[in-house]
């Protein structure tokens, strides 16, 4: 069946005063060609395509509208066409179209309907197919001028749709393999994408080609389209002097674009002005300022079709920790410069044994105008503030924003967990889950758990089968509303005990151990591998439990097991981060680029006892990265016991040495365990099969 007949045709007719009434018309005559399913056909395709059109508008410049949509309304793909009189508003720039396209997909129809429709966006940039349409004198001459150019004549219906339109392509448009490219002084590569991926992204690219063919540009398209896509080749990429996004959706798989120059628009930004896309990109690639990619892009939208299950558990975990992470550098810093200009007392409770914060009530009490009474403030045990007033209050303000960064980590973690399963209608649920963890006391491991649940469960209900009328109310009440509540039973009911007597139990295992003075070392090398094992999880979290849990009682003596704990825990919490960043330097060579810059963070993230800088490593290579810095912080939580190295404040890294006992042994117990991580790194990733993975610039 063709996908356009002349009962689909309307020419030169007033079919309405906006869009909305032009989409129904067209609709209404879908359905009566016979190309709709069941008798409420019309009323489903104009609903999907009304559905698409509010997502963005579907106007071009030069009289072109080309509203879309995947429908369940058809089983084969459809063309309605209509040369209208007057034209219509469908958001372009530059006026009305008079030439409109409604095209309908099946849902769930397979590539080769897709590519049929693909070729039709991509020929709707050219200026002689619009005015042949629009010279046109009948229906029949319209609809050979589209079969000719979605089928054309010299080839069999059955080889009309053996071009894959998701591959990269040329200026020329060509297929690429990389290293056969036609040779150019320049380069380009350029990734187009739109929500429903049936004709902007195709327009886009083929606008974007003939652009760089102008300019004289050898430039690659990767259309991330419904017909799938064909990645660009590293070399490709590599090659490369700067990237063009013209998406309206996440990029997929941004990171191997990272360092690169790039210039971004909308999907419909080539369509409008291709040339001046070109003329950017080639801008930014001169100069040393522009915007270039930044790694990451691990929670857009991927192709998920060819995923493996390691790969897929990978990406889900990898999107919280990426989205994680900034709430742990801002939070630790924070809390680091609170210890150092408040001192250590800051996060001391009140001897009265008052529940409130003492740095939140001299933040909520006090301001710059109005400092603090300190001795309206009595600190536990008869501890006293150190500092004065103005540097107390600028200390207890770092420390309580420092805080409250913290209080999001597991939240965000779950939250875009959950948003890697099922997309934006996972991103509630999956946030709910994560303050739950904090209130039954799981930590991270129910973050994850409840993160996980949250995605699977939103993703299955946006998966029901609903009528027409409730699909706007499914991601922005009904799937957040069920997700939250059946996960948050889930959770609360039936994991809850269970994982909060595990976190119980890890933690009087420790008290044993630490009763018995002798083991004072072996506690040390235990409690270095707990903070290294799973960089801020359960195991991390219960190790520094344990530590700080003593500190109050211990704060002002001179010599006390709970000090040398405390030190031991922070030391061997900032070999991870620190021994990474160390590996990066001195072997580039076995790291990729985006972990190279979060090699360049980790030193500042190590300093400051933030572990979680070491995550990324850990989750791109487990087997090679986690043994290695437990071997690291097992050796420093050893050597700082042995060293009798104590510790008064809970947090900060270098920022609290005022408050080290031992400052030697420090810093021999903290170079010892970075060297032996970073060594035990090198190691294991030089005698992977292939462990050069990235060229250093």
């Amino acid at each position: 069946m063709d996908v356009i007949t002349s009962d689909l045709v309307v020419l030169d007719a007033d079919l309405g005063t906006d869009k909305h009434d032009v989409i129904r018309r067209l609709a209404e005559t879908v359905a009566a060609a016979g190309r709709t399913d069941g008798t409420g056909g019309a009323e489903q395709l104009t609903a999907d395509a009304h559905a698409r059109e509010a997502t963005s508008p579907t106007g071009l410049k030069g009289g072109i509208a080309i509203p879309h949509c995947r429908t369940a309304a058809v089983s084969e793909p459809t063309l309605a066409f209509a040369r209208l009189t007057p034209p219509v508003d469908f958001g372009a720039k530059d006026g009305g179209a008079d030439l409109c396209f409604l095209i309908a997909a099946p849902e769930g129809g397979g590539n080769a309907h897709l590519q049929l429709l693909t070729k039709l966006a991509r020929a709707l940039v050219k200026p002689e197919f619009t005015t042949a349409l629009r010279e046109a004198g009948s229906r029949e001459e319209v609809v050979a001028l589209v079969l000719e150019v979605v089928q054309p004549a010299d080839q069999p219906a059955a080889a009309k749709v053996a071009e894959p339109v998701g591959a990269a392509t040329t200026a020329g448009g060509a297929p690429t393999t990389g290293a056969g490219a036609p040779a150019a002084t320049r380069r380009l590569v350029a990734v187009t994408a739109c929500p429903t991926g049936i004709a902007h992204t195709y327009m886009a690219a083929e606008a974007l080609e003939a652009a760089a063919k102008r300019a004289g540009v050898q430039i690659e398209v990767e259309t991330q389209g419904s017909a799938g896509s064909t990645p660009l080749s590293p070399a490709t990429i590599e090659a490369a002097d700067a990237v063009i996004f013209a998406v309206d959706v996440g990029v997929r798989d941004k990171g191997r674009f990272a360092g690169k120059p790039v210039v971004s628009s909308g999907v419909k930004g080539p369509i409008d002005d291709g040339d001046g896309m070109i003329a950017k990109a080639l801008a930014a690639a001169d100069d040393p300022r522009a915007s270039r990619v930044e790694g990451g892009g691990a929670g857009e939208s991927e192709d998920r079709g060819s995923e493996s299950f390691g790969g897929s558990v990978r990406r889900v975990l990898m999107t919280g920790v990426s989205y994680m992470i900034p709430f742990v550098a801002a939070g630790g810093l924070l809390i680091a410069l609170g210890f150092l200009f408040a001192g250590y007392e800051v996060a001391l409770a009140y001897a009265d044994g008052r529940a409130s914060s003492v740095a939140q009530d001299i933040v909520l009490n006090s301001s710059f105008v109005n400092l603090p009474d300190l001795a309206d403030y009595p600190l536990a045990n008869g501890a006293e503030f150190t500092r004065g007033a103005l540097l107390v209050y600028v200390g207890a303000l770092l420390f309580v924003l420092g805080g409250a960064a913290f209080g999001f980590l597991v939240p965000a973690l779950a939250g875009y967990i959950a948003y890697a399963i099922a997309d934006r209608p996972g991103i509630a649920p999956g946030f709910v889950m994560g303050a739950v963890a904090g209130l039954t006391g799981t930590g991270f491991i129910g973050g994850i758990i409840g993160g996980v649940l949250a995605g699977l469960v939103a993703a299955w209900i946006a998966r029901w089968k609903v009528p027409v009328w409730a699909r706007g109310l499914m991601p922005v009440l009904v799937i957040p509303l069920l997700a939250t509540l059946i996960t948050g039973l889930i959770v609360i009911v039936v994991l809850g005990r269970p994982l909060t007597a595990l976190t119980g139990a890890l933690n009087d295992g420790l008290n044993s151990l630490g009763a018995n003075p002798g083991l004072a070392i072996l506690l040390g090398v235990v409690l270095g591998l707990m903070m290294a094992f799973d960089m801020g999880g359960p195991l991390n979290k219960t190790a520094y439990a344990f530590a700080t849990a003593g500190l109050g009682a211990a704060a002002t003596a001179t010599d006390a097991p709970e000090l040398r704990v405390m030190a031991a825990v922070m030391l061997a919490g900032m070999v991870p981060p620190l021994a990474l960043a160390l590996a990066t330097v001195v072997r580039p060579r076995l790291f990729t680029v985006q972990e190279r810059e979060n090699g360049k963070a980790a030193w500042a993230m190590g300093a400051s006892f933030i572990t979680e800088g070491a995550i990324p490593f850990a989750a791109a290579d487990p087997l090679r990265v986690i043994p290695a810095i437990m071997l690291g912080s097992a050796v420093t939580g050893g050597l700082s016991q042995a060293l009798d190295v104590t510790l008064r404040a809970p947090h900060g890294g270098i920022f609290v040495l005022f408050a080290v006992g031992n400052v030697t042994g420090f810093v021999i117990a903290l170079l010892a365990g970075t060297l032996v991580a970073a060594a035990a790194v090198v190691g294991l990733k030089s005698m992977a099969k292939k462990p050069v993975v990235a060229p250093v610039a």
